[in-house]
């Protein structure tokens, strides 16, 4: 079983809100792809991170996650450069882990 998180920024590179559909979409792609979703969206997480040496940039973001029997890494590859695209960001994180459910 993999477990396997997608962080999402709240605004674009300039500052502006992303739009509220462009998580609808995702959250429904998500739930029909692997029948439900956690979205961790109350509080947003910051993310923090070094563009050099004297500049430290900062998202907020909300975590969608799913667990899945298998890990299709082609797919996931795929689905993430989409959703460069639909939030438009140069990168988007998507990250997985083995879980075991107890």
């Amino acid at each position: 079983m993999h477990l396997i998180q997608i962080l999402l920024p709240l605004y674009d590179n300039a500052g502006s809100p992303q739009p509220g559909d462009a998580f609808e979409k995702t959250r429904e792609e998500l739930i029909r792809r692997f029948n439900g979703l956690t979205a961790y969206t109350r509080v947003p997480a910051k993310g923090l991170w070094k563009e050099d040496a004297s500049t430290t940039m900062r998202d907020d973001i909300v975590i969608y996650e799913v667990m899945a029997e298998t890990l299709d890494e082609p797919w996931w590859g795929s689905y993430r450069r989409q959703l460069e695209q639909r939030f438009q960001q140069e990168s988007v994180i998507v990250r997985a882990q083995a879980i075991t459910l107890l």
